[in-house]
């Protein structure tokens, strides 16, 4: 019988998204604003027209276009490749969902690329905050955890204690 405890360490594969929704480095920033919005997501990774894996691009880089004059009064003209940051951060199907909150923490991000094990190129999936949030929610609760009764044997009754008697050291 196999039994898997419930603290067990979850993996990044089984609380990803996927597939992930993409888009390319040649589109416009209006299609990923697009994108996000129609999704329900707030960020994306960016792949080139081989599908490979270049770069990601959130909300706050759409954000920090329109609250930038000269980067809003271009909004029209730029591309995904302007805004989105290279190289993106990634992460394995494989690798424990602690891993992912550290990375994540560490780089002040709010989502990771899941890539393929024999292609660190090619996005499989996406792993977000939101994601480790859940699989946190669905761990058991603040509760203490339940004991199994244990037996008690006889008890021993403890001598009472004299304040006034000399002690026993053992000299």
């Amino acid at each position: 019988m196999n039994v898997v405890s419930l603290h067990a360490p979850r993996l990044v594969g089984d609380v990803m998204t996927d597939p992930p929704i993409v888009v390319r480095v040649d589109a416009g920033l209006g299609d990923a604003a697009r994108l996000l919005e129609r999704h329900s997501i707030s960020g994306l990774p960016v792949v080139d027209a081989s599908d490979v894996l270049v770069g990601v691009i959130s909300e706050s880089d759409l954000l920090r276009a329109r609250a930038t004059d000269y980067l809003w009064a271009s909004w029209q003209t730029l591309r995904v490749k302007h805004l989105m940051t290279t190289p993106a951060l990634t992460i394995r199907r494989d690798e424990p969902l602690t891993q992912a909150a550290r990375r994540m923490e560490r780089h002040h991000v709010s989502r990771l690329v899941v890539v393929a094990d024999d292609d660190e190129g090619r996005a499989i999936g996406v792993i977000a905050i939101s994601d480790l949030l859940r699989a946190m929610a669905e761990l058991p609760g603040d509760e203490p955890p339940a004991l199994a009764p244990q037996p008690v044997g006889p008890l021993t009754p403890v001598p009472d204690l004299d304040p006034d008697a000399p002690e026993d050291r053992g000299d």
